[in-house]
């Protein structure tokens, strides 16, 4: 265990605790960090129409805490009233509008403000008009503004430019004119894209496992408003799919399963009650050695990273990055339709699925993301183009290579494939990104694209992710092309995972009513458990906190632990109740990933820091809490309390 200096700190509902003078205190509860369903249900309690009127209306900026460029505004009026909002922008396309339902009871979410700004908003009703000036906070030191902006007529409908961060930035929309109009401060990772009912989903901002594994997703609005919270046994990355009965089809793990894999398991989960109704695991379907190429590892042999649903087929298109293949499956019996890319490496039982290409210039797509199955029936994706080959010894350098958009053509019948578009080829090595980015069709020959992993080390242009190759420089380089023109164009110096293209307002309608958590996480098993209790520590109990910087906290369904170590030591956390001892190991281990979708700076020294959650279940009891290091055990004073 490394001698680090640090303090016992403890963050409690926003405040921080330290000194350890309370570990002595065998009574002492381990604080509870409230979630931010638990949160935001106190908010709208204190929320109400009651005694305001739409000449003086209560203004709430950022009501929910997480979303500082929105705000409400709640009035009565004595007839029901339809009230539409004018957001003022610096043009008439970036001035957002909307109309509200006629009601009494007037609960008006607006969005689209801009920073540090005291905005014009302006409601009105019949003949009635009513400005309010709403000021907001300057946006936070570390946020990304936009190098470079280019936008012609043609893109400016309206519509924000939605994006998900895999580096240092925030989940955030940007107009036309590159100015920010709204973020969440809470980040949040993966797909962000709306859902029939106009909510927005997307990650919790909770890991239940590293490096980027989340607990599952929220269904919120742009307040940061919180209708639903869907916990999966195997948490969430990448992407989902909503079916048509509005259930969600979500990238998922196993994480008890023998061959300890990730990121090869989808879930279908009830849109209700939260229940996995189903799970999909790709190693029943594929077998692990096939068509690997050079990002392939022992766990993360397949790499899901786009699911999609298609209903005209009754078929789900899922991407496999490690195997540079777009699988699709029909959904009813899960039996193969047809593989997508090169048939090097594959076992021969596979070879009768792959489809044979044809025309001119057609080129296979290498490490691709974002998967999808156009209007009328093209496969469209984002073909990263690492290597353009399943290694790095026989492909190309990534000075000489490209990603882009391609489009393909497939006929069912004779078993064959056709490129009919591609974009990004021409621009060479400068819009080469070996991981992340996206690409979504808008309408007829109308797209939107990010070639969101381009990073540099010294200069140098990198083949691997930008965390794998301790980037000093990050970009990432946003397209709309329309009828085979750029009209727009934004660059930033992060790394993007994903950009959509929405109206700000979308179809959805704010209501107080309180959010659901629905779902769950496993209960986690201990490793051991023994009948001899712990009479009493056998180290002196500060040692622990002050030499490993240990952090307690308590959820409403886990508990948090989290210190720093060196690698080898043995740590457990023991919960011990009723004469029993509940043991819990916490690996410490520098794992290498092949694949860091999510851009986490290497830790460089011997000190490794740690996370383990212990998730309750129905029959935990109050628990005291020891922390055995290196058949060291220590007391830390605290009791837990599911």
């Amino acid at each position: 265990m490394k001698i680090s200096n640090l303090l016992l700190s403890i963050t409690m509902c926003g405040a921080l605790l330290t000194g350890c003078s309370s570990v002595q205190d065998s009574s002492t509860a381990v604080p509870v960090e409230q979630s931010l369903v638990e949160q935001e249900t106190a908010v709208d309690s204190a929320l109400h129409t009651a005694g305001y009127t739409m000449d003086s209306p209560d203004v709430v900026v950022n009501p929910y805490g997480i979303s500082p460029l929105t705000a409400l505004v709640l009035f009565q009026t004595d007839d029901s009233e339809a009230v539409t909002v004018t957001v003022a922008g610096k043009d008439a396309n970036t001035t957002y509008t909307n109309t509200f339902e006629a009601a009494t009871d007037h609960e008006l979410p607006i969005y689209g403000l801009y920073p540090d700004t005291d905005n014009q908003v302006t409601l009105t009703s019949g003949s009635k008009t009513v400005t309010l000036s709403i000021h907001t906070d300057s946006l936070p030191d570390d946020f990304i503004l936009p190098e470079s902006v280019t936008a012609e007529e043609a893109c400016k409908d309206g519509s924000l430019y939605f994006y998900t961060p895999a580096s240092t930035g925030y989940t955030c929309a940007y107009d036309t004119n590159g100015d920010v109009r709204w973020y969440l401060s809470d980040r949040a990772l993966w797909d962000i894209s709306r859902l029939d009912n106009g909510h927005l989903l997307m990650s919790t901002e909770r890991l239940i496992s590293t490096p980027y594994y989340s607990t599952g997703l929220y269904e919120m609005d742009l307040l940061g408003k919180i209708y639903k919270e869907y916990s999966l046994p195997g948490g969430y990355h990448h992407d989902y799919s909503e079916l048509p009965n509005g259930n969600l089809l979500v990238l998922s793990n196993d994480f008890s399963n023998s061959a300890n894999t990730v990121e090869d398991v989808i879930a279908e989960v009830d849109r209700n009650t939260g229940e996995v109704l189903r799970t999909i695991d790709m190693k029943d379907i594929l077998k692990m050695d096939s068509g690997k190429n050079a990002s392939w590892s022992a766990d993360d042999w397949m790499h899901c990273n786009a699911v999609w649903y298609d209903e005209a087929t009754d078929s789900i298109t899922v991407s496999g990055r490690h195997i540079d293949a777009v699988v699709n499956l029909d959904y009813s019996s899960l039996k193969i339709n047809w593989i997508l890319g090169s048939s090097d490496g594959w076992d021969e039982s596979y070879l009768q699925y792959f489809l044979t290409p044809v025309g001119d210039d057609f080129e296979w797509q290498w490490m691709q993301h974002a998967a999808m199955i156009c209007d009328n029936g093209d496969v469209m994706l984002f073909d990263n183009g690492n290597n353009r080959s399943k290694s790095e010894e026989t492909g190309i350098p990534a000075s000489e290579n490209y990603s882009r958009l391609v489009r393909y053509r497939i006929n069912t019948e004779d078993r064959t494939v056709e490129q009919v578009y591609e974009y990004g080829k021409e621009r060479g090595s400068d819009f080469y990104s070996p991981y992340i980015s996206d690409v979504d069709e808008l309408g007829d020959d109308h797209y939107l694209m990010v070639s969101g992993g381009i990073s540099y080390k010294d200069g140098k242009i990198l083949n691997v992710p930008a965390s794998l190759g301790s980037a000093d420089t990050l970009k990432s380089d946003t397209v709309e092309l329309k009828d085979g023109q750029v009209i727009f164009e934004m660059v930033l110096p992060i790394n993007t995972y994903r950009v959509e293209k929405m109206q700000l307002y979308g179809s959805d309608t704010y209501s107080l009513e309180p959010a659901e958590q629905l779902g769950s996480v496993n209960e986690t098993t201990p490793d051991e458990s023994v009948s001899s209790p712990v009479s009493s520590p056998s180290a002196n109990t500060e040692e622990i906190y002050t030499n490993a910087g240990i952090t307690l906290k308590q959820q409403y369904d886990r508990l948090v632990f989290s210190g720093s170590f060196t690698q080898g030591d043995s740590v457990q956390l023991i919960l011990e109740h009723d004469g029993i001892q509940d043991c819990y190991d916490v690996p410490v281990v520098k794992k290498y990933y092949k694949a860091m979708c999510v851009y986490i700076p290497g830790q460089t020294s011997s000190e490794i820091t740690v996370t383990k959650y212990v998730y309750f279940g129905s029959d935990s009891v109050k628990s005291h809490l020891y922390v055995k290091i290196n058949d060291v055990t220590y007391d830390t004073g605290y009791t837990v309390n599911p």
